[in-house]
């Protein structure tokens, strides 16, 4: 019977001391949370009824109890958390990298415990990008246990996985990722992605993208003909990114090579997208067009010259960085070695002529309307001429993968065939007419010559005659 009883006082010994055993092996088995520094996370406490008392502890320290009494601790996020009245969930706002750790949850005997692992994720420039930027991403972690192993992955606006290079001084606890070089397209949400195998992470942490620049492309080529009207654009993209920042910009033009530059306006885009532009040069007449687009830099050129074409590069400056996009400028014109009709036989020479090398997919065309192929005159150089010996309209054209960019006609007439005889007419009776007056000045001149001898041999006999009569009074 002794025995008996010893068997079962020794099964009941053993039994509590699992029992026992088990509350410290349960404690320690605590709950995976994940929090993103910066935002809030709920912390589950389980289920427990309304009416329960609730203590909530971090790392030992108390946070909040709740229930018959209220009592506020000196854990460091205290003043950052509330205790829900229902649930009890203990809800922390603002995370930070140091609120990592356990958090316990304590009612009547039960105890739960949470592992909290929070992330961080810091973007390069506070996310205010200019285009052909390249972003860079920190993601921290921070918790309890040692850094885990992660794997890391971006995706941008659209979704569309960005193919990221990791940096040389990144570790397990500091991941530091290159991302790919920014475009004006690429503002909005972006995704970070986040994975563990061991413990099983999938945690997907968002961050805005904005890039100021231009919606037009880097580099542009306009043709234009000389002598008309061109206004060249450039489009901004702050209203449309929403961008709450101040930023200044400037538009400069010059030649191309080595020439002097020179700046045509400055101007200012406040915060608030006010748009403000000064005028900094009147070098060839440009103006700063009264009505335009919002959001809009613009220069007009009320009449192109030759030498108006060049580089017109705006930029903008944002905190000491730069953006910019450039437009060329190339104009047209054609001109004629005779001017007026061309006279019947003769020939004359067309010339069209543009004020910059041309790309290699681009070439100048003569033509004639309603001529042969033999008409047909092409250059890849930056002129091309063509000699004319009849009437018709000749069309120069600036051509680019088989697209007509700009055209220029040069009508060449022929002198009408009355015109020649006319001028025949006009060429005989001016000869005639020329020997006409070279007789009578040649009749008029012998008619004097006589005169002016008839007068001397008058003059001759009147002498001779006195001094005949002198010598019959003298006798």
């Amino acid at each position: 019977m002794e025995s008996c009883s010893m068997v079962v006082s020794s099964t009941l010994a053993i039994f509590l001391v699992l029992h026992l055993g088990l509350i410290p092996i349960m404690a320690q088995q605590n709950e995976l949370q994940i929090g993103v520094a910066g935002q809030a996370v709920l912390l589950n406490c389980g289920s427990i009824t309304d009416k329960k008392e609730v203590t909530w502890k971090y790392n030992n320290l108390l946070i909040r109890q709740y229930g018959d009494s209220y009592l506020k601790g000196k854990a460091t996020m205290t003043n950052r958390t509330e205790i829900d009245r229902r649930s009890k969930h203990l809800k922390v706002i603002d995370l930070r990298l140091s609120d990592a750790g356990t958090y316990t949850c304590e009612y009547d005997s039960h105890v739960v415990g949470i592992s909290l692992h929070i992330f961080q994720l810091t973007v390069s420039s506070d996310g205010r990008f200019l285009a052909n930027e390249v972003p860079e991403l920190t993601l921290t972690q921070s918790s309890s246990h040692s850094p885990l192993d992660l794997t890391i992955t971006v995706s941008d606006s659209n979704k569309n996985t960005v193919r990221s290079t990791p940096s040389e001084n990144t570790t397990r606890q500091k991941y530091i990722l290159k991302l790919k070089q920014l475009e004006v397209t690429d503002s909005g949400t972006w995704m970070c992605h986040v994975h563990s195998d061991s413990p099983l992470i999938n945690q997907s942490i968002p961050f805005d993208v904005k890039v100021l620049g231009f919606q037009n492309p880097n580099l542009e080529r306009k043709y234009v003909t000389a002598d008309s009207t061109v206004i060249l654009s450039w489009l901004l993209n702050f209203q449309k990114i929403k961008w709450k920042e101040d930023f200044t910009g400037q538009l400069n033009w010059k030649q191309h090579g080595n020439a002097t530059t020179h700046e045509l306006l400055d101007f200012s885009i406040t915060a608030r997208g006010e748009q403000q532009e000064i005028k900094k040069s009147s070098h060839f007449g440009s103006e700063i067009p009264e009505s335009k687009p919002e959001g809009t830099i613009q220069v007009e050129l009320p009449k192109v010259h030759f030498n108006h074409s060049g580089q017109y590069k705006c930029e903008l400056a944002y905190k000491g960085r730069y953006v910019q996009s450039r437009i060329d400028l190339v104009v047209m014109k054609v001109s004629a070695s005779h001017v007026g009709p061309l006279p019947r036989g003769a020939e004359m020479t067309l010339t069209c002529q543009v004020s910059g090398p041309l790309p290699s997919n681009a070439h100048l065309l003569w033509e004639r309307v309603n001529g042969t192929q033999m008409d047909i005159k092409k250059s890849k150089q930056h002129e091309v001429k063509v000699k004319v010996s009849a009437a018709g309209l000749w069309y120069c054209h600036l051509i680019e993968d088989n697209d007509k960019k700009i055209s220029l006609h040069y009508p060449v007439e022929e002198t009408p065939a009355w015109n020649s005889y006319v001028a025949i007419g006009a060429s005989v009776g001016g000869s005639v007419l020329t020997l006409g007056l070279v007789c009578l000045c040649i009749i008029s001149s012998i008619r004097r010559q006589r005169r002016r001898q008839q007068r001397k041999r008058m003059a001759q006999a009147k002498q001779y005659l006195l001094e005949n009569k002198t010598c019959q009074c003298q006798r």
